[in-house]
């Protein structure tokens, strides 16, 4: 398949995990990819496979200008066909040591980046685009670690339904994408057998008892970005092996 071929698609937080899956795919359809990160390495190795016409950018959706960097390097670039905001952090929180820089960390990186990112991308986005937002499974769990994480991606959620009616008169589509356990790497701040015991206990919850593989989020990504999901607009699509049953 070509659903993409000459379409422009920037993918924050592209250049790992499910952003960097999602963009090998595009590649290979005919798109022409923008991508965003912050590590220095990724970049770099990124930047060897992803050269011109693509783009890739280092920015931090955490800082305050995330959004007028986006803009400035896609108004060199060409307009925009779809726009995955993807990029995230994630930690696992004690309720009782969160404090003001763990707070703000989370949430400018999660909710006010997309926020910002969006608002000075929209002049950019062509009438009939497609926006995908990443939240998380975390927003429904309730998990006792991760609070703050799960607010953030929640706030995400809520982000996308105001967006689906602000920018319905533009034809343009907004859905969200709610990965379940991934195995994208987003866990490794966690020691070994921490993680290991976070996930045995999330995976104790799928029905399909296993992760998902990058690849499998990113395709349901694709999907919502592409013309085939063109009657679609303020969904949620779990990617989850059926943890939420939603």
């Amino acid at each position: 398949m070509n659903r993409f071929e000459e379409r422009r698609i920037l993918i924050t937080g592209g250049t790992n995990g499910m952003g960097l899956a999602a963009a090998k795919m595009l590649l290979a359809e005919g798109a022409k990819v923008a991508l965003t990160g912050i590590n220095p390495k990724r970049l770099a190795a990124v930047a060897t496979t992803f050269k011109k016409p693509h783009l890739v950018l280092e920015n931090n959706a955490a800082k305050a200008d995330t959004g007028q960097q986006l803009a400035a390097a896609v108004a060199n670039w060409g307009t925009l066909d779809g726009l995955w905001l993807n990029a995230g952090v994630a930690v696992l929180d004690d309720v009782a040591k969160v404090d003001c820089q763990s707070f703000d960390r989370i949430m400018h990186t999660n909710v006010r980046g997309p926020m910002l990112q969006l608002s000075a991308l929209l002049p950019y986005l062509k009438d009939g685009a497609s926006v995908v937002l990443t939240s998380s499974s975390s927003a429904y769990e309730g998990a006792a670690a991760t609070a703050l994480y799960g607010a953030a991606k929640a706030g995400v959620i809520a982000l996308a339904k105001s967006w689906v009616s602000a920018l319905a008169p533009k034809r343009i589509r907004v859905n969200v994408l709610v990965p379940g356990p991934i195995a994208t790497g987003f866990r490794d701040f966690l020691d070994d057998d921490v993680k290991a015991q976070f996930e045995a206990s999330v995976l104790n919850e799928v029905p399909l008892a296993r992760v998902g593989h990058a690849e499998e989020a990113a395709s349901a990504a694709l999907f919502l970005l592409s013309e085939q999901a063109s009657y679609i607009t303020g969904s949620q699509l779990p990617v989850d092996g059926g943890l939420l049953m939603r």
